[in-house]
């Protein structure tokens, strides 16, 4: 799998280019203020890209949503629980000082699955993206389960983990803006990241690549709770 990741002041956030090296079909992930690094590696990889998906709402996660739908036609996801969020970008960015502008409305929401079902999934040539719910850092935080085509959804092999900022190398999300509860946080942790296997390599929205063994053996934030 191609992965290629960027960050860009100002706030180091971490933006996902994913590729399918057989197919050259790709997604973005959280398109940012790097979205032209990531637009970058798009031409360099010649990908068609597919989908923008989001793990969440948060201004620095989609104030690159409307350049990258701009440059590659692809239609963006979210979870319908974080719209509250993407539409008030605006005010976000006053929140911080910053000017936003208004982004481009989703074209399709994540399917929210009763119990038992599996998860939504979309495509990207010989891979699968397979959206769990993970709220707590804000309500429609989900994480993005990649692998291989005919690897099915379940949390049982190794995957790549795409986790917004649920969780982080040495800590977790903030759960201190508006829709953030740590007790949900936690539970999405514990319940949804922690069931796949220690080897698998979690990608967060800030920091470096860490994996779920790592995470469970140090994390200062969750060894009170393991």
């Amino acid at each position: 799998m191609i992965i290629e990741i960027s960050a860009a002041e100002p706030f180091f956030k971490n933006g996902y280019v994913l590729g399918c090296e057989a197919t050259k079909e790709g997604i973005i992930i959280d398109p940012g203020d790097e979205v032209e690094d990531l637009l970058d590696y798009v031409r360099s990889h010649e990908l068609r890209i597919v989908r923008i998906l989001l793990t969440h709402a948060h201004l620095d996660h989609i104030t690159g949503v409307a350049r990258a739908k701009e440059a590659t036609g692809a239609p963006v996801g979210l979870h319908p629980d974080d719209l509250f969020l993407y539409e008030k970008v605006v005010d976000q960015g006053r929140a911080f000082g910053i000017e936003v502008s208004p982004q481009p409305m989703p074209d399709f929401f994540f399917d929210k699955p009763k119990p038992g079902e599996p998860p939504a999934s979309v495509r990207f040539g010989k891979y699968g993206v397979f959206i769990h719910h993970t709220p707590g850092h804000c309500p429609g935080g989900v994480c993005l389960q990649v692998a291989q085509e005919g690897i099915r959804w379940n949390t049982s092999r190794p995957s790549k983990l795409f986790v917004g900022d649920t969780l982080f190398a040495g800590s977790i999300g903030r759960t201190d803006l508006p829709g953030g509860d740590t007790l949900t946080l936690m539970r999405s942790i514990r319940e949804v990241l922690f069931k796949f296997p220690d080897e698998s390599q979690v990608y967060s929205g800030h920091g470096p690549v860490t994996t779920i063994g790592h995470e469970k053996r140090t994390n200062p934030f969750l060894l009170a709770v393991m």
